[in-house]
């Protein structure tokens, strides 16, 4: 008995975005000069990826929320876009109003107090600094 080979399309797919991969990535990054804005970035994302503007335009709003999310208030307090960079929430605490010397007049001063507050700290990770250097 002689059976007929199917073509599976799994490996179809997987061609595909090899060459999805391949012209995404391009053989070398040319530099850009001039700024993004919202539409200008979901159009230059939409050409560079070959993926449809709406779609783009979704799973950046959607990596919007999930950062949002995680650092909410009652969220983890920190978000990594893994490779670029690294967005955590820090807590300072409040001061308290203190007398202390003015290092500009060597006057004493009362130093107003200060309440609680959150801070964002960003930390460039390893692809973004050596695309810097």
């Amino acid at each position: 008995m002689v059976t007929a080979k199917k073509s599976t399309p799994a490996k179809t797919v997987t061609a595909k975005k090899a060459v999805a991969a391949k012209k995404s990535s391009g053989a070398a990054l040319k530099p850009i000069t001039s700024a993004f804005n919202k539409t200008s970035l979901l159009a230059h994302l939409a050409q560079t990826t070959g993926v449809d503007a709406k779609q783009v335009k979704a799973v950046l709003a959607g990596l919007e929320a999930t950062m949002l999310a995680s650092l909410h208030k009652k969220g983890l307090g920190e978000f990594t876009l893994p490779g670029l960079l690294k967005v955590t929430a820090v807590a300072v605490p409040a001061k308290k109003k203190r007398v202390g010397i003015n290092p500009f007049t060597k006057q004493e001063q009362t130093f107003a107090a200060k309440p609680a507050t959150t801070k964002l700290r960003l930390r460039a990770l390893k692809k973004v600094k050596d695309a810097a250097l």
